[in-house]
């Protein structure tokens, strides 16, 4: 009871709502879910836009081979090279997040709002490193006619273990080494360690997407996120 107290006071310190706790969201370490490791990292990934500025934060942030679309898909890293902190930067709040049974690959989706007055929505692609630490290795963001409401408290889902699934036994991450291959413009997909999560993105020449997240339940990969973005307009 003590931990719950704590995670849900650390969590209202960092401005986001209280976090909507799945009953197997009481474990931590490798091999091991924990959602609220997910949403401190988001949290903590908003506040150092604010503090730092935006393309800091997001190249503090991001894994070495992380990608995100500016339409086309790029890696992060090599796009945001020297790039310029903007004067404003975006802030976002957290309003899901969805774990692999493991812990080594997470979900996360909110809201976001521009100094203009422009609003959307984003989704995050959290991996597990090798310290245990999470870094995104996708991140997607698109405007909305009408801001999303704020949830009272922020959607925790654990997908279920595979059977016999012992987290002592689980493999531990790797953080990724070595020089980054070619991209294929047109596809990327990934999957937590123990299969329990996965995520697939599609792009059209166009600068259209689609992205797909899956999760295990009751056995069978369960679609939970199916976006499909628009081209961007010439």
């Amino acid at each position: 009871m003590k931990k719950l107290i704590l995670a849900t006071a650390v969590l209202a310190l960092l401005g986001a709502p209280a976090l909507a706790r799945d009953r197997r969201d009481n474990r931590d370490g490798n091999g091991n879910a924990n959602p609220s490791a997910v949403i401190a990292a988001e949290v903590a990934f908003a506040q150092l836009a604010q503090a730092k500025g935006q393309w800091t934060a997001f190249r503090a942030t991001a894994a070495k081979d992380a990608v995100m679309f500016v339409p086309q898909m790029a890696y992060a890293q090599n796009f945001l090279a020297g790039k310029a902190d903007p004067a404003a930067a975006v802030k976002w709040q957290p309003h899901q997040v969805w774990s692999s049974c493991d812990g080594s690959l997470a979900v996360t989706r909110g809201a976001w709002q521009q100094s203009d007055g422009s609003t959307g929505y984003f989704t995050t692609v959290w991996q597990r490193q090798k310290n245990l630490k999470y870094k995104w290795v996708l991140d997607q963001a698109e405007g909305l006619p009408m801001p999303l409401d704020a949830p009272e408290m922020i959607a925790a889902k654990v997908a279920d273990c595979p059977a016999g699934y012992r987290p002592e036994r689980a493999p531990k991450p790797k953080d990724f080494k070595g020089s980054l291959p070619a991209l294929d413009p047109a596809h990327r997909s990934g999957a937590s360690l123990d299969g329990t999560v996965g995520w697939d993105v599609m792009v059209s020449p166009d600068g259209a997407r689609r992205f797909v997240v899956t999760m295990t339940s009751e056995g069978k990969p369960v679609t939970v996120q199916d976006l499909q973005v628009e081209a961007p307009a010439k």
